[in-house]
């Protein structure tokens, strides 16, 4: 039986695949106006950061308090909004971290203040070029997407610390 993922999340603990049940818009629309605790995800495979078991199950509910990057696999070369972010020239370079269970640097370019909590109903921002440092990829197929990926959405939330190289002053 041939699955078509979609969709990918990396939380503490797990790098979850699968494809979000019933999305009709891009995934950071979706992510921004779900009002629910918990999103649905078919055919989700959860490959687990540390011992890289994986699990495999038909609906995955996951909290979205728990995501701290999210990406849709697809193809964005005929987006209009990735055309858009492509020619943005206000994107500015920051470094964010996440700690916990999972200790991750995420460095890129964003709009900026894009990580302020300004507006409550947009908890997660898009970050061009993600570099993902923390975190061991090698050997594993799946881990190893996080390394290339064109864009990341991340969960304003969940964020430690921000490095925001254009607001420092000497």
């Amino acid at each position: 039986m041939l699955t078509i993922v979609s969709d990918l999340f990396l939380t503490d603990s797990f790098l979850i695949k699968g494809q979000v049940e019933n999305k009709h818009a891009r995934l950071s629309q979706l992510l921004d106006g779900h009002r629910k605790v918990f999103l649905k995800v078919r055919d989700a495979t959860l490959v687990d950061l540390f011992s890289r078991d994986r699990i495999q199950t038909p609906l995955l509910h996951v909290n979205l308090n728990q995501i701290l990057l999210a990406h849709e696999l697809i193809e964005t070369a005929g987006d209009p909004t990735a055309r858009l972010l492509s020619t943005d020239t206000e994107l500015q370079r920051v470094r964010t971290f996440y700690t916990g269970n999972l200790n991750v640097e995420i460095a890129g370019d964003v709009r900026p203040g894009a990580y302020e909590m300004d507006d409550p109903t947009k908890r997660f921002f898009v970050m061009r070029k993600p570099e993902v440092r923390g975190m061991d990829f090698s050997g594993d197929n799946d881990l190893e997407l996080l390394k290339d990926l064109p864009y990341a959405i991340l969960n304003k939330g969940r964020l430690s610390y921000v490095y925001d190289f254009n607001d420092w002053q000497p």
